[in-house]
């Protein structure tokens, strides 16, 4: 009888053991969550903060790609990817959020990144040398933060990206992808404009180096977004990625 105590105190430590291993494991930057959801690590800022892509969905179906933010100054977006988050994905879909590309600036409230590198000029399509609040950076992909998603869009080639920006209130119109922006613009109860193809951005690089994909940017209306509105955009988005 005290031998089988005892065995049975040994076998119980030892699970006990490897539960506390198991809590105390470092994470992957790439970890399988409960929710289906998948957490890649794909650089670093420049102050060293994580940025991390989300996928979720079919890995083998058509990838469409979310970025939340890429100004520190307009975190509307990061709002409705975080919700994306929480909705099931689209069937047959393969969903990349990234929350925020430029946590340096969300932390300082700024446009541009800890160097005031305005991110969203830093990509190489027709970058060329810009100052103040749209400072391009000493030379094209300068920034890890640009560079990270770079990386990312070179090596999934998504069939859509969208990117969300503040506070204009309206869906960037495109030659490419007119009708798939107009039905955005619809479900999602935002106007239609007409915006410059700025230098350096990075829906202008992407259509350049993926001639079959779409991008495009969503402007929300500027301040906190409600509940509702939050919604609204996140089903427009889960809508025409299966569109």
């Amino acid at each position: 009888m005290a031998r089988t105590i005892e065995r049975f105190a040994v076998l119980a430590l030892a699970a006990i053991g490897i539960a506390l291993v198991a809590l105390t494991a470092p994470r992957s930057d790439a970890q399988a969550s409960q929710s289906g959801t998948t957490r890649h690590l794909i650089g670093r800022s420049v102050q060293g903060r994580a940025i991390y892509a989300y996928q979720r969905g079919d890995p083998y179906g058509p990838t469409v790609l979310i970025v939340g933010s890429i100004h520190g100054n307009e975190p509307g977006g990061v709002v409705v990817a975080r919700r994306l988050l929480k909705t099931p994905a689209p069937e047959g879909v393969d969903l990349w959020v990234i929350l925020n590309l430029n946590p340096d600036g969300r932390a300082a409230g700024t446009r541009g990144n800890a160097r005031g590198v305005d991110l969203n000029r830093n990509f190489p399509w027709h970058w060329r040398r810009l100052g103040g609040a749209f400072y391009s950076g000493r030379r094209r992909l300068s920034e890890p933060e640009s560079r990270a998603a770079y990386r990312l869009i070179k090596r999934l080639r998504p069939r859509l990206s969208i990117w969300f920006h503040q506070p204009l209130g309206a869906v960037s119109i495109t030659t490419r992808s007119l009708a798939l922006e107009r039905r955005f613009a619809r479900l999602a109860g935002l106007g239609l404009a007409r915006l410059s193809a700025y230098p350096g951005s990075a829906t202008s690089w992407e259509r350049h180096v993926l001639p079959e994909s779409a991008a495009f940017v969503a402007e929300l209306p500027g301040g906190k977004l409600g509940e509702r509105k939050v919604d609204r955009y996140a089903r427009a988005v889960l809508t025409v990625s299966e569109y």
